[in-house]
């Protein structure tokens, strides 16, 4: 079963418990995902719906974050709320080691294909290679992290 197939099964199972805030939370998700298949003409993958996910969670994150600087922990909550459920549909995601051996391994075939240690200026090559080989497995913020810290050291 698809990852997608598997969000509008628990739409339903959220219908038929009259789980109000879950459903509220898997329908936006799929509106989400039908609008990047309406606007790019395409039917997505499992990797694609994990990037949509991806993209809401750290929608959420960034609200969450703005609601509580402002005082609102009730918003902050809900935002929370929904962020943990968003986060079921995610693939394990890699530990802080997994994520350093993974840039350690791009680093050295950066550093084979140019014939030199990557620079600083290489950070845009890095991070592409580190988001094809990494997206839905890793945060990305902690990969961006390990990528600065390998050129730096």
């Amino acid at each position: 079963m698809s990852l997608k197939d598997q969000i509008t099964e628990d739409m339903k199972a959220a219908m038929r418990a009259k789980d109000a805030e879950r459903l509220g939370t898997i329908r936006l998700l799929l509106a989400a995902i039908k609008q990047r298949e309406v606007d790019e003409r395409i039917a997505l993958d499992d990797m694609g719906v994990v990037a949509v996910v991806d993209k809401l969670l750290k929608q959420r994150r960034d609200s969450i974050t703005a609601y509580q600087q402002a005082g609102r922990d009730d918003l902050a909550a809900r935002e929370q709320a929904e962020a943990v459920m968003l986060q079921g549909y995610l693939p394990a995601r890699l530990d802080a080691d997994a994520i350093a051996a993974a840039v350690q391994e791009i680093v050295a075939t950066v550093t084979a294909e140019l014939g030199r240690p990557p620079a600083p200026a290489d950070l845009g090559k890095l991070m592409g290679l580190a988001k094809a080989r990494l997206a839905g497995q890793a945060d990305m913020a902690q990969v961006s992290a390990a990528v600065k810290a390998t050129l730096a050291g």
